[in-house]
């Protein structure tokens, strides 16, 4: 398979074209693409077709590699170069593993799968993932977005509006009406993560779809779909253009590797996608596809536990007085518009206490729940996102978009759920969260919280790195 020659594919503007070109293919993937250039293998599912839908748990465990020994476990490619049989070159599957690897094309074809996509694509990390779909942007795209976005979307974002000439508007994705206000012709995409990451809010995805395509037939409503994983949410399912995750979450599930996964359902939006990774040389190693894979088997067995576990102790926290942020609580303001999303709530919440000391002090006590950014993992984990994944969103922004920096996010493992809350309950007693009493315990100030953050008590200036 010979690389890419100069053309790159075709701009954001041309989108519609791409798809009348292709439309007559309907789902079959040519081993060339839009430029004559020739593919990897075709991303079709990773077992056969025969008419049925497997139910997800066997989804995403049951693929057929075509190993020509008939290895259970899809073996590991490790090369970087393929002989050839022909001094012509490009007669071949493959040749050069930045263009393409028997590995990654299992993986790719899985995920394909798994997320309801005719393609699917694997880079070094979820940010890689992110960065490939945003060089569709051209300058004077206009971007709409949301006012909660993991720190690292966000400052990706600032880069391009500093630099390449987008503009990007922050929006109250919770309200469609106020997204639909900034969509225009000039719109080129929509990023939407939903829930959003530490707020939990929630963004109706169809209608956002809908509105954004009404208002430019070629803009891309992407989603980050990171928080649910396909597991529990399938986005292009929703009305969405591209989903990307990152793989080191849930997909992985132990936080041994960093991946990224793009899915997509337009051949023509995978043609100019595949051309970036191929181009910049990010697609996903060997044995990083590899483990990647190992864990998506997985992500049933471990994403339930962590689920069960997280509204347990979401129901624990609010009891006591605490306010909670999870899409599995009837108190939740969106949970009807999750429910009719999703197809569960996730492991990840947060809460606030009020006060940023008493919030560090209960983040140190914990024993349980390791302190560390990302989640996703089997093991249990505390951080404070405004010190820590959030930092690089400067104080005063995150001060305007109404992030508590006394805000806790708890992201759920598989321990046993009652050793979880004895440790919660014990760092709340300790850091002087909870107000003690002979009928038990509630937080200090129940329901009472400050959005400003001005006014909450012992703020600091953050000083930790993202």
């Amino acid at each position: 398979m010979s690389a890419p020659g100069d053309a790159p594919p075709s701009s954001a503007g041309e989108s519609s074209n791409i798809s009348k070109k292709t439309k007559a293919l309907g789902k079959a993937f040519s081993k060339m693409d839009l430029q004559g250039h020739n593919l990897p293998p075709s991303p079709a599912p990773s077992s056969p077709r025969n008419g049925r839908k497997y139910a997800m748990a066997t989804e995403l465990v049951f693929t057929d590699s075509g190993d020509q020994h008939h290895a259970s476990s899809m073996p590991i490619y490790q090369s970087a170069t393929f002989k050839q049989t022909s001094a012509r070159g490009g007669e071949d599957e493959y040749d050069y593993s930045r263009s393409g690897n028997p590995t990654r094309t299992h993986l790719e074809r899985h995920l394909a799968k798994i997320m309801s996509a005719e393609r699917a694509l694997v880079v070094t990390s979820g940010m890689a993932a992110f960065d490939v779909i945003a060089r569709l942007l051209r300058p004077g795209d206009e971007v709409v977005t949301g006012d909660d976005l993991y720190g690292g979307t966000n400052r990706l974002l600032k880069y391009l509006s500093d630099n390449g000439e987008i503009k990007v508007h922050h929006v109250d994705t919770t309200s469609p009406s106020t997204v639909k206000s900034y969509l225009s012709s000039k719109t080129a995409m929509v990023l939407l993560e939903t829930p959003t990451n530490p707020l939990i809010k929630i963004a109706d995805i169809p209608t956002i779809a809908e509105y954004a395509h009404a208002a430019n037939p070629n803009a891309i409503v992407a989603v980050d779909n990171t928080m649910l994983s396909p597991l529990l949410q399938t986005p292009l399912e929703l009305g969405a253009d591209v989903v990307y995750e990152s793989g080191t979450k849930y997909l992985s599930g132990h936080h041994d590797l960093m991946a990224g996964v793009i899915a997509v359902n337009d051949k023509g939006l995978g043609d100019r996608l595949y051309f970036v990774i191929n181009s910049a040389g990010c697609g996903l190693a060997p044995f990083d596809s590899w483990l990647l894979m190992r864990g998506i088997k997985t992500l049933k067995v471990r994403l339930e536990t962590q689920q069960s576990n997280a509204q347990k102790i979401a129901e624990f926290l609010e009891s006591h007085g605490f306010r909670v942020r999870y899409p599995g609580l009837p108190s939740h303001p969106q949970y009807k518009l999750h429910n009719s999303m999703a197809r569960g709530a996730g492991a990840v919440l947060s809460f606030e206490t009020g006060d940023v000391k008493i919030s560090e002090r209960i983040v140190e006590a914990a024993r349980l729940y390791a302190i560390s950014v990302s989640f996703g993992c089997v093991n249990s984990l505390i951080s404070m996102p405004c010190r820590m994944s959030h930092s690089s969103i400067d104080e005063k922004t995150r001060r305007e978009r109404k992030m508590p920096e006394d805000i806790i996010r708890l992201c759920i493992g598989i321990e046993d759920v009652g050793d979880l809350i004895d440790d919660l309950r014990r760092a709340l007693v300790q850091a002087g969260a909870v107000k003690v009493t002979l009928n038990g315990f509630q937080a200090l100030n129940p329901g009472n919280f400050v959005e400003n953050e001005d006014e909450l008590v012992n703020n600091e200036t953050s000083t930790s790195s993202s």
